[in-house]
């Protein structure tokens, strides 16, 4: 019996701080989360460590402080059975369309980006299937504005660019041979919660092109913003 209280109390626990995380209007150190819940820090870095690990929290980039986790983030915006996947479809089939290239929706994840889901390119030669795979976040497109638009990031001058103008690329460097470019998806407080990229064989996806596509790439980032805040305002009305 005292086994199942331990384990029960240990999910209570867990739980709280997971709806700590979830709540909170920024990221939370885990400090700050032993405070709030009165367990030693011992104890909650463990319990933090657990929901790490099956994707209900992560780390933020400087991995000092935690945010909701790639698994709440696939659902966070779920409303009347549209998932964040579902709410981007349109935009992701309208850049696959114009551009004619590989189109991918991804989220931050506990150990890189975590691409959702994809449209393919037009072209026999293009890039791989990218869902279900992790990249560094320091070496992809998406993973720069999941760096540069984080309120704990501190700011290279190539993160200081993407927030400059928008976007961020990665020419030729998580592969030789591969260029992307990727537009974030913001919340609220400006963090960026999923990105939208376009990737292709450099050849294509040169320079010209990418400026050619940047201001698509952008907006179809704000509507789905938008989009998500509408989800949002829509179930506070409720």
């Amino acid at each position: 019996m005292k086994s199942a209280e331990t384990g029960t109390q240990a999910i209570d626990r867990a739980a709280e701080l997971l709806v700590r995380v979830v709540e909170s209007g920024e990221p939370l150190a885990v400090g700050e989360l032993a405070a709030h819940s009165g367990l030693p820090k011992s104890t909650t870095s463990r319990l933090v460590g657990a929901l790490e690990r099956r994707g209900l929290v992560q780390r933020t980039a400087d991995r000092r402080r935690l945010s909701p986790g790639p698994v709440l983030l696939r659902y966070a915006h779920r409303d009347g059975g549209q998932s964040l996947v579902e709410l981007a479809a349109p935009g992701l089939r309208r850049l696959a369309d114009a551009s004619g290239e590989t189109v991918n929706l991804a989220v931050p994840g506990s150990e890189g980006v975590e691409h959702l889901t994809q449209e393919d390119t037009a072209h026999f030669v293009g890039t791989t299937d990218w869902v279900g795979r992790k990249v560094p976040f320091e070496l992809a497109a998406n993973g720069r504005c999941f760096l540069a638009f984080s309120q704990a990031a501190k700011l290279t001058p190539v993160l200081r660019r993407v927030r400059a103008r928008g976007y961020a690329t990665s020419i030729d460097e998580l592969e030789l041979g591969l260029s992307a470019m990727a537009a974030p998806v913001l919340d609220s407080t400006g963090n960026a919660v999923a990105a939208l990229s376009i990737s292709g064989p450099t050849s294509r996806l040169t320079s010209e092109r990418i400026t050619q596509l940047a201001p698509l790439l952008v907006e179809e980032a704000h509507a789905l913003e938008r989009r998500l805040d509408h989800r949002d305002h829509e179930r506070g009305a409720a």
